[in-house]
């Protein structure tokens, strides 16, 4: 509980056991609900996160935006914050993404690795590349500005559900920052320290297919919502 509100974090994973038995001992204990969203795990990273107390939900449709919005589904919490499970994003700084959202100050808390300090090695240089190629499309065809589009973010359940997203894969995250923009909602960035992941090898800046696929599906997903016209 922060304040009156609950709140949950929400984290999807595909084959993160070694890094949840690390990373779920970290969350803070204010935290009401932390949901983990097994995206078709075979590596038995849903028994290590029962083990350590995380409710666990299935998502049975591949894809990072599919995991996520079946995590807000099951969750009742009035926050929503959202992390990786590789343990990079670091919850001892899960408050600096909530307390806005708490006070009332946004709709919508993105925590910027841009902004924040990096470990060496914890953000590749397609990492980098994309995020600010992505950014710049952004501020050019809606005047959004953003340095980052980090998974590590914290939304008010009822405020995700006016947003209607509908990207099922990596453009869930872009979709989200344009589309709270043009709602109006206030959007503000915070910064955050990012870390190398705590174990194992990314599934997407680790090979090349993972970079190409995502850029793939964050630019699409930038394109797709030019053309829309609500």
């Amino acid at each position: 509980m922060r304040g009156v509100d609950r709140i949950a974090a929400i984290i999807p994973v595909l084959n993160e056991a070694p890094s949840l038995a690390l990373l779920l001992p970290e969350m803070p204990d204010w935290v009401d609900e932390i949901i983990v969203v097994d995206n078709g795990s075979t590596d038995g990273s849903a028994n290590v996160a029962q083990a350590l107390g995380a409710r666990v939900v299935a998502a049975p449709l591949r894809g990072y935006g599919s995991a996520c919005a079946v995590g807000a589904a099951a969750s009742t919490a009035d926050i929503l914050v959202f992390l990786d499970g590789d343990g990079s994003d670091r919850p001892d700084q899960i408050a600096r993404l909530i307390d806005p959202v708490v006070a009332g100050t946004a709709d919508l808390v993105i925590g910027s690795r841009v902004l924040g300090k990096r470990e060496a090695g914890s953000l590749s240089l397609q990492q980098r590349l994309g995020n600010a190629l992505a950014c710049w499309l952004m501020r050019w065809l809606w005047r959004a500005r953003y340095t980052d589009l980090g998974p590590y973010r914290a939304i008010r359940r009822v405020a995700l559900a006016r947003l209607d997203l509908r990207n099922r894969r990596f453009g869930w995250t872009v979709e989200m920052q344009i589309r709270a923009h043009r709602q109006g909602m206030t959007v503000i960035e915070v910064p955050v320290d990012y870390r190398r992941r705590l174990r194992g090898k990314s599934k997407i800046s680790g090979t090349l297919r993972g970079v190409a696929l995502a850029g793939w599906h964050i630019l699409g997903t930038i394109f797709t919502e030019a053309r829309r016209r609500d």
